[in-house]
């Protein structure tokens, strides 16, 4: 049997062609494919899958969210990131969230192939083109945490955030993460009190800044 992956991208023209290239080596399938962080996480615990190959900005819920919560529904299931963004804080936060491997979307697809290898076996993967960043950061690991995102807001509180910053309103906020409007209002302005943002336009630059969520519509 085959390594068994799930693609998680937004763009479903990029799960296409991944899924195309894939589907030509004989040691590895498809077996589901993915367009927002919820899907992904669901597919994980009800497929099962030895990788998962994972965009970081999606909608409703991001990458890094989803493997932190596929790390702890399903811990068997290895995640590698493949992404547009080599900034430090969105490498950083997904090895954090349980991540083992990290690509850029540029890369030869020899190259995610040979991750997939390397992840299914057990191993991490890091990209050459991202390694610095790597190094860098554990070089660093007794200086002062950087204060992003991921350590001044609880995970709740980063949900309803990307949210915010999509354009759900509160009720839809509400519905989606099964909890009251007058909670999500809670959230709302514990998140503002605590990054000192009186607006969801700031808001919404911040979430995007963060890599929570996307720029695009």
């Amino acid at each position: 049997m085959g390594i068994r992956i799930v693609l998680a991208d937004d763009h479903a023209i990029v799960r296409h062609g991944l899924s195309r290239a894939i589907q030509q080596e004989e040691d590895m399938e498809i077996v589901g494919q993915a367009s927002d962080g919820h899907s992904t996480v669901d597919m994980a615990r009800e497929l099962l899958p030895d990788v998962i190959v994972m965009d970081i900005s999606m909608p409703d819920l991001n990458g890094i969210e989803a493997t932190r919560e596929i790390q702890r529904e399903a811990p068997g299931v290895k995640v590698i990131a493949l992404s547009m963004h080599s900034a430090k804080r969105y490498v950083t936060e997904m090895f954090r969230a349980g991540a083992s491997g990290y690509l850029l979307k540029d890369c030869d697809f020899d190259e995610l192939a040979r991750a997939v290898r390397t992840v299914a076996d057990g191993k991490t993967y890091v990209s050459p083109s991202i390694s610095n960043v790597v190094v860098e950061d554990l070089v660093h690991t007794e200086e002062k945490a950087e204060m992003t995102a991921f350590s001044l807001l609880t995970q709740r509180e980063r949900e309803v955030l990307q949210l915010l910053a999509e354009g759900r309103t509160t009720k839809q906020i509400a519905l989606r993460l099964h909890i009251s409007p007058k909670t999500v209002e809670a959230h709302r302005l514990r998140v503002m009190n605590k990054l000192e943002i009186d607006n969801v336009a700031q808001l919404t630059k911040y979430a995007i800044q963060e890599g929570l969520t996307s720029a695009e519509p």
